[in-house]
Formats: structure tokens, sequence, C-alpha cells
């Protein structure tokens, strides 16, 4: 199916399931990078008597900063242990560490209350073993149906690829029409979803490391946009008891266009408003869209 094909034609029918991603949708993202660094500092101090305290700071500070993809290499030459010390090796505390991470705020009771009413899915990219022990760690699995590590299927298959959400839909046994896609990064989240006719929807909280990441193109848009947890049942809801075909009483998601603007608001008359019917102006991004890990 076409990506840039509308809402109206990819959701022909009821919702019947929900299918979330993980990092920074389920839970903050940067509570793993710095649950990370601790792990790092602590092996530091251990391994090579370097001061765990700073080494975590520093590292924090570069993440902080913005520092993506080089932020070891960086602090180890900062520090001028480049020598003594590999990258690969702080990589392989960081990946490998016992995350100390929770589920957002908000996010267990959406789950149970969602999943009164869909099946749940879950579709994560990433290494499988550093995305399994996340998952393990947040003690969520009580609620999926079904989950789907991209990584297992080989690395042809990451994001933005289809084949993590053809999969999915199969172990749901329910068809891509009646799905949800529910995630953060605009750059591969969504195209994958909706090329099999998934709908799709954004969750934008402002903290998210994604927050200010905008679509490079339309069909990297997602459908509809939250910011809070609290705004997504809602929405979901009103696709099985609301007014789908645009009637009063139909909730849709404004797009957010500065600080303090609301989550999904009531309409009239109008319907559901989409994401990519809102002022959409495709922007390449540049730094944004890089991943977290280091």
């Amino acid at each position: 199916m076409n990506p840039e094909a509308s809402v109206e034609e990819r959701l022909e029918a009821r919702l019947e399931a929900v299918v979330f991603d993980l990092d920074d949708t389920l839970f903050a993202e940067r509570q793993y990078v710095l649950s990370g660094f601790r792990a790092v500092a602590s092996w530091l101090e251990a391994k090579h008597g370097v001061p765990g305290g700073p080494a975590f700071s520093e590292l924090r500070a570069l993440f902080e900063g913005g520092v993506r993809l080089t932020t070891f290499d960086e602090w180890l030459d900062g520090r001028g242990l480049s020598d003594s010390v590999e990258t690969r090796e702080l990589v392989e505390v960081y990946r490998n560490h016992a995350p100390a991470i929770s589920p957002a705020p908000g996010v267990e009771a959406m789950l149970e209350k969602l999943g009164g009413l869909f099946r749940l899915g879950l579709v994560s990219d990433g290494y499988a073993q550093v995305q399994r022990g996340k998952f393990d760690a947040l003690h969520l699995s009580r609620h999926f149906d079904a989950v789907v590590f991209s990584d297992e299927l080989g690395r042809a298959h990451w994001k933005p690829s289809p084949r993590p959400f053809e999969v999915v839909t199969e172990l749901l046994g329910i068809a891509a029409a009646k799905c949800v896609y529910v995630a953060d990064n605009p750059t591969k989240d969504f195209i994958g979803a909706r090329s099999i006719g998934m709908a799709t929807v954004r969750l934008r909280r402002p903290e998210g490391v994604y927050a200010l990441a905008e679509p490079p193109t339309e069909a990297h848009a997602s459908d509809f946009e939250v910011i809070e947890t609290s705004d997504l049942a809602p929405l979901l809801e009103d696709q099985i008891l609301g007014d789908k075909s645009g009637g009063a009483g139909s909730v849709g998601p404004q797009k957010r266009t500065g600080a303090g603007s609301a989550g999904p608001q009531k309409r009239t008359g109008a319907g559901l408003r989409q994401v990519r019917e809102s002022n959409y102006t495709p922007r390449t991004i540049a730094s944004a869209d890089r991943p977290t890990n280091v």
C-alpha cells in the first residue's frame, strides 16, 4: 500500500489492535542512556581507577550537549585515555548493563485500559539483546499479545522496513487495516507501518529525544499526534466508540504549534484532523535523527 494514502483509505475498519514502539514511547529513552552511563562510570572506576562520579557527570554533559554516536570517543579523547581504554569496551558495558528504567508516568494504567479494548503488540528496533533487556526491566510483558524485535528478523528488517509490522500483525491475527502503531521517531517509525495499511500515532512528549524532529517526507509523517500518554486512550477509544465519519463529538489531535498546546480536543463538523493536513512542511533532518546509542 502507498504510505502516502490517507488514514481513511488505510484504516477501513474499526480498530482491533494497538502496537507500540518501546523507546520514548513506553519509557523515557533518556533514562536508559543515563543508566548506561552509570554502568560505564562504575566499570571505569573498578577497572581503571577513574573516579566514577566525575566520569558520569562528564558523559551526561556530552549527551545533554547533543553529542550522539561519538560520546565515548569524545570522552576518552578529552580525558587523554584513548590509548589505555578502548571505545568498544565502553560500548559493550553500556549495551550489556542491566538497565535501571521504569515505565513513563501513566503507561501502565494506559496499557491496562487499552488491553480491555484491543489486542496489544510491540515492535522495537535496535540490537535484540539490548531491547529485550529494556523490555524485561520494564515488567510490562503481561500486557502484550505479540512482541517483535526487528533485529531478530535480520538487520535488513530494522525500521523503516515494513517486515516487523507484517510479522506483528500476523502474530496478532489481525489485518493491518485494523491496527494502529504508536511511536515517537518520525524519521523511521511510521513509514513502514503506513506502507502495509496501519494507522499511526506519534507520541511527542516534550522531553523526548526526538521531540523536535520533523518527518523528512510526508510519507514519514504520522496520521495523528498527541503529547501526553493520557491523550492516547481517548483518541483510540474514539475509533471504536466515536463517529469516524466526521460528525460532532469526534476527537482529533491538534498538531502542537508551540509551548502550552493541548492534546486531543473535541471537534465538531470537521471530524478527525490529521497531522499530515495541519500545515505540513517537509524538512530534512540533520543531527536530530541520529540514534541515541553511543
